[in-house]
């Protein structure tokens, strides 16, 4: 397969040249004005954004030299090799740049982070003063060097100036701040350094939960195995979810605590540093730049294995599977936790690739070597079971669920949805009901699940008044969501308000273009509105999508030839 894009529009390669050209020095255009070398350089960055970095530096390497005339090309090979793990290259490329008076941003990082990581600290701070000194535009580029040059300045400073020096960075980073300062007493060995532990934790307008880990890590570290199992048992009453809580807690009533991060061990601090910056760009879907900073962090603390579920997580965003796949294999060796994890996110990715009996096999031979199931394991297997039309053997799990906890319990109302929708699939629409009622009597303000049942209602042709205020409120919990607004309208067209149907649809048609149903619903209205060449515009266009299951394309063509 072509590795360019197909909806890369040939005027987007038209404008890549004049600027890669544009970026040459003339004295160098004999070199590089090759169609080869253009060629080279575009599909290195595309395969580069792609995060395809093994090819992207195949095609990057060929272009040594290119750092001369061209200055984005230095930075996006660095990117490459420190996303492949080639450290030691990118050191040497990066000192390279320097000797030619030609480095920037990010081989000033390189060359600070591999000093910091061979305990040379002089060094380091050299660079990183550099680093600040560049006054990058990005705003988490100045962050990070910034808090770099502040964690390498600390040698030479008492507990209170570099308290201060924490507490100037850009209030847009307050949270990270907070973060920062409880390493930073933790680093020290302050007597304080529980009591910043403890404020952060519990503070309830952030999720602090990840930190609970390094808090009960802490405590192991300083000898109190007792007062850290106790942390990770409150964390998990408060976040049961959290991946790295759930398996520090099997490690250590398994008498393991190996220590793979040390708050007074300063790469460690300054990987995490890195880790919170790769978070954040990729909750941004800046994934190139995620991971470029993710394997700064695991080249500093690489013991730290958890930083693999972010990376496995950019690659399985970015549709990199064979990756993502790769790394969830490794990750499933390092406890029970992270072996139920990793066979989860493997199943959905089958899934994604047309593989359901393979996904289902996998979960199901995980989940059954499981030594322990808890609730939230029986519930992820149930819902996945739920999802892929094993119905029955889903409802027993859910039925199981139910007999454990008790109706406060946060799992409740979303077993009691679950059971529902499997019930009402295999058309035990009596169950059905009940349960999604009671799911809602639970928790009134779940739209979804007022949506699945007020739209049950509808196809009935009950209810429906109430449907519609039901829909109303679902609508105003969870606005221009496409499911919601098209259940609004098909209440409205089955009340006969056609007009008010129509507006519905026709948003629902342009949020969601290729829905079967959607467009079906559209087109009944348009019928009923007088638009009957519109109408049978879309009932056609249902007919050629390839998710139009059998029925209803029946239904249409008796559509297309009666009408409505």
């Amino acid at each position: 397969m072509s590795i360019f894009k197909s909806s890369f529009k040939p005027i987007a390669l038209i404008l890549f040249v004049i600027i890669f050209f544009s970026t040459l020095q003339a004295k160098n255009l004999n070199k590089f004005n090759e169609g080869s070398y253009v060629s080279d350089y575009f599909s290195g960055i595309l395969l580069l954004n792609d995060n395809q970095y093994n090819d992207s530096y195949i095609f990057l390497k060929k272009l040594d030299g290119l750092e001369a005339s061209h200055l984005n090309y230095s930075s996006k090979y660095l990117y490459s090799l420190v996303n492949l793990g080639k450290f030691n290259e990118a050191f040497n490329y990066s000192k390279k740049l320097e000797e030619r008076k030609l480095d920037n941003f990010e081989s000033d990082l390189i060359t600070g982070v591999y000093y910091l990581k061979n305990n040379n600290h002089d060094l380091a701070q050299k660079y990183f003063l550099k680093l600040k000194n560049r006054k990058s535009s990005s705003v988490l580029n100045n962050f990070v060097s910034n808090a770099l040059l502040n964690w390498l300045s600390l040698k030479n400073l008492d507990l209170n100036i570099a308290q201060n020096k924490i507490n100037a960075i850009d209030s847009r980073f307050e949270n990270l701040k907070d973060i920062q300062n409880v390493f930073l007493h933790c680093f020290y060995k302050s007597e304080k350094t529980e009591f910043f532990f403890e404020e952060l934790v519990l503070n309830q307008k952030i999720d602090f939960s990840r930190y609970n880990y390094f808090y009960a890590a802490h405590l192991i570290n300083i000898g109190k195995i007792e007062k850290a199992k106790k942390i990770l048992i409150y964390s998990l009453e408060l976040y049961p979810r959290n991946l790295l809580l759930n398996q520090y807690k099997l490690d250590l009533n398994n008498g393991k605590h190996e220590k793979n991060f040390n708050c007074q061990n300063l790469p460690d601090i300054v990987a995490e540093i890195f880790y919170i910056t790769a978070n954040a760009l990729s909750s941004q879907d800046v994934y190139t730049f995620s991971n470029f900073y993710l394997n700064l962090s695991k080249y500093l603390n690489n013991d730290f294995y958890s930083l693999n579920t972010l990376l496995a997580e950019n690659f399985y965003k970015t549709d990199n599977f064979t990756k993502a796949k790769k790394i969830y294999k490794e990750m499933s060796k390092q406890g029970e936790a992270f072996f139920w994890y990793s066979a989860k996110q493997n199943a959905k990715i089958f899934i994604k690739e047309g593989k359901k009996e393979k996904a289902l096999k996998l979960i199901t031979n995980t989940y059954e070597k499981l030594s322990e199931k808890n609730i939230y394991e029986t519930f992820d297997y149930a819902t996945f079971l739920k999802n892929n039309d094993q119905f029955e053997d889903s409802i027993k799990l859910y039925t199981e669920i139910i007999k454990k906890i008790k109706k406060d319990h946060p799992l409740y109302p979303k077993v009691k949805d679950g059971r529902g929708v499997a019930y009402e699939r295999i058309g035990e629409w009596d169950k059905a009901e009940k349960d999604l009622l009671s799911s809602l009597d639970s928790s009134p303000d779940q739209a979804y699940v007022i949506n699945y049942l007020a739209y049950s209602w509808i196809e009935q042709g009950v209810k429906v008044e109430e449907s519609l205020k039901m829909l109303e409120k679902a609508n105003n919990l969870k606005s221009n969501d496409p499911y919601i607004i098209d259940s609004l309208g098909w209440a409205l067209f089955k009340l006969k308000r056609y007009e008010d149907a129509k507006h519905y649809l026709q948003l629902a048609v342009k949020l969601m273009p290729s829905d079967p149903i959607v467009n079906d619903h559209y087109g009944d209205v348009l019928w009923k509105s007088g638009n009957k060449i519109q109408a049978r515009y879309y009932w056609s266009y249902v007919l050629n999508l390839e998710d139009t299951e059998k029925d209803l394309k029946n239904n249409i063509k008796n559509k297309l030839i009666l009408g409505l």
